[in-house]
């Protein structure tokens, strides 16, 4: 484990997940990144316990999760993951990649009102 909690061997699968993001994971990126989403920090790729997370806000306590179709058939297991995650105190919103390449808009706006909450509720 590293001093931040995470096993050892996530660091480097979690900057190779940055370097080969999906489109839809870089279409998110382009909208969430560098604070431009009403001034929420977004991480990607981030280490969290024993998982990586999409994207994650540290401020609202939300992680984005986006689901392609490696997902399918494995709902059991990310439902699992789903509630560790929550369990750590972090709220987690699921989209699918058809989500974003659909209707980009009704996912910034659920994210973003998740993380509004998220923040006044801190």
């Amino acid at each position: 484990m590293s001093e931040h909690g995470y096993p050892r061997n996530h660091l480097p699968l979690a900057k190779r997940l940055r370097r080969e993001m999906t489109p839809a994971e870089a279409i998110l990126w382009r909208h969430v990144r560098a604070k431009q989403f009403s001034g929420f920090k977004f991480r990607r790729q981030q280490p969290i316990g024993p998982f990586i997370a999409d994207f994650v806000c540290l401020a609202a306590g939300v992680i984005v999760e986006l689901d392609g179709e490696t997902h399918v058939g494995k709902e059991g297991h990310d439902a699992n993951r789903q509630a560790a995650l929550e369990a750590l105190g972090d709220r987690v919103l699921r989209f699918l990649n058809g989500d974003v390449y659909d209707d980009l808009e009704m996912v910034l706006d659920n994210v973003w009102l998740v993380c509004d909450a998220g923040v006044k509720g801190r």
